[in-house]
């Protein structure tokens, strides 16, 4: 009688399962095209947005076009007027 009812709770929890395997699967068929529609227009977006930001670069590059750009502004110390070091007369000897 014990084997029986473990016999019957196997093939239950087997079919339990067989069940649920196919109707995730069954699931996954009809919800997939929503969802791969759905990634795709968000991936367009994205992309999108990348290229207007970088043709609005580019256009802010070609209107800047033959402007002069100083990347450092040479350094005006009042300081440079000042001695470095202590200056040393010299002979040269033969």
């Amino acid at each position: 009688m014990l084997q029986a009812a473990s016999l019957i709770g196997f093939l239950r929890t087997i079919l339990v399962i067989v069940l649920i395997y196919y109707g995730i699967k069954i699931l996954i068929r009809f919800f997939a095209p929503y969802f791969v529609r759905y990634m795709s227009k968000k991936m367009q977006e994205r992309f999108g947005g990348q290229f207007q930001q970088q043709q609005r670069q580019q256009q802010a590059q070609n209107e800047r076009a033959g402007e002069t750009v100083i990347d450092k502004v040479p350094n005006s110390d009042k300081n440079s007027d000042k001695e470095v070091g202590e200056y040393i007369d010299y002979e040269e000897i033969d």
